[in-house]
This record gives structure tokens, C-alpha cells and sequence, in this order.
């Protein structure tokens, strides 16, 4: 079992900057792909930034503006979110896939809680 508990979201102006925290718990060994989706009101949800075997994934509205990092030794990943629109505001999602139970590598995708980034004009 994982379990992926953000923190971080919360309300802002527009230009500013918020930094979202995930942490991993559980009975695992290693997680191949952590970072972030993100949902807002009436829309689906979708890929902000991912890192997976070294290389990382953005999405195309948040290039030049977000950053992810991961710490796999804390099993935690961020996103620095700087220079924030009111097009980003959502519900941010903490992902991981690639789960490595003992010997088996469990491809599920497996969600946060989810955690409110409000960004305000």
C-alpha cells in the first residue's frame, strides 16, 4: 500500500509563487514515476509535470514556470510553482506509478488527496 499526502496549496495573486510538497509512505522499495496533475472546475485532469527514470514531463502551460524536484532517499517530490496565472488554479494531484513491491514492479496509478492552489487576479 502507498499513500501520497500533499501539502503546500493555498491562494495567491497572480505573479506569485507557491511550492507544493508530496510524501510517499508504505511498504515499498522504490517508485519509478512521481509529480503532478492538476483538475480544475469542469475540466479534466492534467499533466503538469512528471519525473520518471532521470528525464521529466511538463506540460506546455507551465514550461518556464514550474519546477519539479524529487528526493528518492525521502521518497518525496515538489513543484515550485513560480510567476502563477489564474489558469492554474485547481485541485494538484500528487501521482506515482511504477511501484516496486519486493521483487514486482506494480504499474498503477496510484493518487494524493488532492490540495487547492487558488490563484487570484
Amino acid at each position: 500500500q502507498v499513500r501520497l499526502v500533499e501539502s503546500g496549496g493555498g491562494l495567491v495573486q497572480a505573479g506569485g509563487s507557491l511550492r507544493l510538497s508530496c510524501a510517499a509512505s508504505g511498504s515499498f522499495a522504490t517508485i519509478n514515476t512521481m509529480g503532478w496533475y492538476r483538475q480544475a472546475p469542469g475540466k479534466q485532469r492534467e499533466l503538469v509535470a512528471v519525473m520518471r527514470d532521470g528525464s521529466t514531463e511538463y506540460g506546455d502551460s507551465v514550461k518556464g514556470r514550474f519546477t519539479i524536484s524529487r528526493d528518492d532517499a525521502k521518497n518525496t517530490v515538489s513543484l515550485q510553482m513560480n510567476n502563477l496565472k489564474p489558469g492554474d488554479t485547481g485541485v494538484y494531484y500528487c501521482y506515482a506509478n511504477g511501484v516496486k513491491v519486493v521483487t514486482v514492479v506494480q504499474w498503477r496509478s496510484r493518487w494524493g488527496q488532492g490540495t487547492q492552489v487558488t490563484v487570484s487576479s
